[in-house]
């Protein structure tokens, strides 16, 4: 069975940092490239982050224009575990941020791409 848990949300200052990790279990992590979405109340979920599988991959990532030089996607095969770090922290980052499984080996923000996904964990921006 396949699970992915995100923890580490909260409420941050802005130009805070937050870490988030998604823990996953059920499938061959490092063959599968590992997705980190966002949806804000009122907002479609959108593609933040994602990072290719390392076999058969290269372990590349992807980011949204609006968080490319503020967040670095990381994964620890050896844990099973996809990291978002993520920096000077704006308050339009407020949103449930979501990792998700693909079904291939290369990162993609294409949802449809996705066929498992976590609960969310709410990350807040506010002073």
């Amino acid at each position: 069975q396949v699970q992915l848990v995100e923890s580490g949300g909260g409420l941050v200052q802005p130009g805070g940092s937050l870490r988030l990790s998604c823990a996953t279990s059920g499938f061959i992590f490092d063959f599968y490239a590992v997705g980190w979405f966002r949806q804000a109340p009122g907002r479609e979920r959108e593609g933040v982050a994602c990072i290719s599988g390392t076999s058969g991959g290269d372990g590349s990532a992807w980011y949204a224009g609006p968080v490319k030089g503020r967040f670095t996607a990381s994964r620890d095969n050896a844990k099973n575990t996809v990291y978002p770090q993520m920096n000077s922290l704006k308050s339009e980052d407020t949103a449930v941020y979501f990792c998700a499984a693909s079904g291939g080996v290369r990162a993609t923000p294409t949802k449809s791409a996705y066929s498992y996904w976590g609960q969310g964990t709410q990350v807040t921006v506010s002073s």
